[in-house]
């Protein structure tokens, strides 16, 4: 019986927030790609909270703008509400977020790829990954044992391809459960892919069984908001993408609201563990710590009284409000006496029940930092079937995954960020080289350097990254060049630029809580007190230009953390060192008889690219590492004879 066969340069599995970046990654450079979707309507879902953003996060998704992904400028456009957080805290961990309009985010989105040249979309299950065996090298150890030729889908069509990106979520094997009911769905009730775990295990993939969780959605007619705490949105919007002009997006904004747990919903949560999946042993999947269940917080957090309740909007046209903070898998009745034990949800109604939901993943130390599997060529993957957690965490995967996958048939050299460059070479970083047995989560405090891998210098770090590869456009990497010359000169003339202890000084510096000047001082040394600001001092600089307004944020964060900011760039030096000390593929740690056994296990299994990369391997020791660079010095030498 003949079957449909089809040829693309890009297979891409799974339309989430990875697969949305990895397919239009590829397309924009040139490739022709399908992406396929078990729904064509869940093309961007966002199937648990209605933001985008956050701690952390907000890094993550100014940097897939700054390297040309999407996900900045479409919560740009579906934005309902925009808070930068942390502002009481220095600059390396102020984050934007963003409250979006569900259904609008996944509209816009999907309109995106339906309109993109080089890109087809197909609603159809992936059932089966296609790949041939390569032989092995002279030497007998083989780059890879396989090389990915293709896809079939569940109907028995083909899809040839020179490159496969799965970017499969909360799909593979996914099962729902609420309490003591159990259906076996994906998100939102939507199909899930049953089939291509076995065909991945057939290849030699390990799989790794995680969970993660929602909370229930309210009728907001139901709830009573007059005893919450009003949560308002920024006055002046700071858009995500660096390439949207800011007055172009400032408007109304919905509030959010804030309310607390007490005493009454610990208690129904405590009689009814024995109900709860997660405590009857039911569920299998390890959950994410960082974002637990109420019944974990309950039950870890004992001494705690309360825990903060945030009801936030689903979209404008939506009476739907997400109950962020109370993820349950509790059963239904006691979801809705817990729920009504809350302040102003006594008489809530519940639209969609709280779940948790259980799926397919993989062990990502599999994979090499390009996100491309150690032994599958061609195929690449992104997201949460990488083992994390998170919308951000799943675009910023799925467009480097994308990228290399276009680049490697390109024939080009692939991207590897590093730890140093962005919060995304430190995302990927740990996922490929530490254990992780529980959804990972992106958060400042992973980040070494994270004064230097700032939110707002994002376009600084990575623009050209994203213009070499061919997804940044010239005029927007022409406005990076000059936005970055227009900082240079500035924080020039301000070092240049001296005034006296004269009389008006003194009473400019009293009047702002200043000490007087004993001897002249430039405009930098004074902007560096931290009760004085850039602004404030055009008062004694009347010859300053205008400037914009993220040139100036720039300057003002470079002079007054300077001296922190030097220290950093030291430290990174180091760490290049050691990034540049490239490992071979064909090195035979068995070779190296000074290594520990613990240390050359680990090493046979990593696989690492760089000794930088091994020293980060847990079970690999300092003494290890020097065995390591002796033995690599060793064959340098023997090289060069």
């Amino acid at each position: 019986m003949p079957q449909i066969r089809e040829c693309y340069d890009v297979c891409v599995v799974g339309a989430g927030h990875a697969g949305c970046e990895a397919a239009l990654a590829c397309a924009r450079m040139g490739l022709e790609t399908v992406i396929f979707t078990v729904s064509v309507d869940s093309i961007a879902l966002m199937p648990c909270n209605p933001n985008i953003g956050g701690s952390s996060k907000g890094h993550l998704v100014r940097e897939v703008d700054a390297l040309g992904g999407e996900m900045g400028k479409n919560i740009d456009k579906t934005f309902i509400q925009s808070k930068m957080l942390n502002v009481s805290k220095g600059p390396a961990v102020h984050s934007l977020r963003a409250q979006a309009d569900k259904a609008e985010y996944t509209w816009q989105m999907r309109m995106i790829l339906e309109n993109q040249e080089h890109l087809t979309i197909k609603q159809a299950e992936v059932c089966e990954l296609l790949a041939e065996d390569l032989p092995d090298t002279d030497n007998g150890s083989g780059k890879f044992r396989k090389k990915i030729t293709g896809v079939r889908i569940y109907t028995g069509a083909v899809y040839e391809a020179k490159a496969v990106v799965l970017c499969t979520g909360t799909y593979l094997n996914a099962r729902c459960l609420c309490g003591e009911a159990i259906t076996y769905t994906g998100p939102n009730g939507l199909q899930p892919a049953n089939h291509l775990t076995d065909s991945l295990k057939a290849l030699g993939v390990e799989m790794r069984r995680f969970k993660t969780g929602t909370p229930a959605r309210m009728d907001k007619r139901t709830i009573d908001f007059s005893k919450m705490e009003e949560q308002r949105g920024d006055e002046k919007v700071v858009p995500f993408s660096f390439s949207t002009i800011p007055e172009s997006i400032q408007k109304d904004q919905v509030s959010c609201w804030l309310t607390y747990t007490n005493e009454e919903t610990h208690d129904i949560i405590r009689a009814n563990l024995d109900r709860s999946p997660i405590y009857a042993g039911i569920i299998e999947g390890t959950g994410p710590r960082y974002c637990p269940s109420i019944e974990d917080k309950v039950v870890k957090f004992a001494d705690k009284k309360r825990h903060q309740v945030f009801l936030e909007p689903e979209g404008i046209h939506t009476n739907e409000m997400y109950v962020g903070g109370m993820s349950s898998s509790l059963p239904e009745d006691v979801q809705l006496a817990m729920y009504r034990s809350v302040p102003g949800l006594e008489h809530c109604k519940i639209v969609r029940n709280a779940y948790a939901i259980e799926y397919d993943c993989i062990n990502a130390r599999q994979l090499y930092p390009t996100l491309e599997f150690k032994n599958i060529e061609g195929l690449f993957s992104g997201g949460q079937f990488n083992g994390s957690s998170g919308y951000e965490e799943a675009a910023a995967q799925g467009l480097i995954a994308g990228m290399n996958a276009a680049l490697s048939i390109q024939g080009k050299e692939q991207i590897i960020l590093d730890r140093s460059q962005a919060y995304i070479g430190v995302l990927i970083d740990d996922l490929v080289t530490k254990d992780n047995f529980e959804p990972y989560r992106m958060m400042t405090s992973r980040a070494e350097y994270r004064l230097l891998l700032r939110q707002d210098n994002a376009d600084i770090r990575l623009r050209e990254i994203g213009y070499k590869a061919g997804l940044v456009g010239k005029e927007e990497y022409e406005a990076t060049i000059n936005k970055q010359k227009q900082i240079q000169e500035e924080m020039n003339r301000l070092k240049k630029t001296t005034v006296g202890a004269s009389a008006s000084i003194q009473s400019f510096l009293e009047s702002h809580g200043s000490s007087p000047l004993k001897t002249a001082a430039s405009l930098s040394e004074l902007i560096c007190r931290p009760e004085l600001d850039y602004e404030i001092l055009g008062e004694i600089d009347p010859d300053r230009k205008p400037l914009p307004a993220d040139v100036i944020e720039q300057v003002e964060i470079e002079l007054k953390y300077e001296g922190y900011i030097s220290r950093q760039l030291r430290q990174v030096e180091q760490f290049k060192k050691m990034e540049k000390k490239k490992i071979p593929e064909w090195i035979d740690y068995n070779d190296i008889s000074s290594l520990r056994l613990e240390a050359r296990q680990k090493l046979i299994s990593y696989k690492p690219v760089s000794v930088g990369q091994a020293s980060r391997i847990s079970g690999v020791s300092p003494a290890d590492i020097s065995v390591l660079l002796i033995y690599l010095e060793h064959l340098g030498k023997q090289e060069k004879a």
